[in-house]
C-alpha cells in the first residue's frame, strides 16, 4: 500500500511545475495581447468612393447612422442624446461619420444641423473603397 501512495505523490509532484508553467504562459499571453474593440456597432452598407484614404485615429469621435438608428462611440443613442454628448467635446475634435447608403437625406441633414449648431466642422465621411 505504501508503494501506491508514493507513486501517486510522485505523479502529483511532477505535474505541479508543469501546471505552474502553463498558467504563467496563459497569464503572459492575456496581459500582452490587445483586445480590439468593435469599432462599428451598426451593420452599415457604405457607399463607394474613389477619393483618397486617410488613416483613422482611435481618438476620433465616431458617429454611425443607419436607416433607423444612430450610434455614438459604438453606443446606440437618439439624435437628442447625440446632441447632448457632442456639446461636451472640443470644437477642434475630429468627427468621423459612417452613413449607410440607404439612409434618407433628411437624417443626414439632421446630423449636419446638429454639428453646425455646435460649431463642429472637423468632419470626415467614411466610405467604402471603390474597386476598379
Amino acid at each position: 500500500m505504501r508503494r501506491l501512495v508514493k507513486k501517486r505523490e510522485l505523479i502529483s509532484m511532477d505535474l505541479t511545475p508543469l501546471i505552474d508553467v502553463v498558467f504563467l504562459l496563459l497569464i503572459f499571453f492575456i496581459v500582452t495581447s490587445e483586445f480590439k474593440k468593435n469599432e462599428s456597432i451598426l451593420n452599415l452598407s457604405l457607399p463607394n468612393s474613389a477619393s483618397t484614404q486617410k488613416v483613422l485615429d482611435k481618438k476620433d469621435i465616431q458617429i454611425e447612422i443607419s436607416k433607423e438608428e444612430v450610434a455614438y462611440k459604438s453606443e446606440k443613442i437618439t439624435f437628442e442624446e447625440l446632441k447632448t454628448k457632442l456639446t461636451l467635446i472640443k470644437k477642434d475634435s475630429a468627427i468621423t461619420v459612417k452613413i449607410d447608403k440607404e439612409v434618407k437625406y433628411e437624417r443626414v441633414v439632421k446630423l449636419l444641423d446638429i454639428l453646425n449648431e455646435l460649431q463642429l466642422s472637423n468632419l470626415l465621411l467614411i466610405t467604402k473603397e471603390n474597386k476598379k
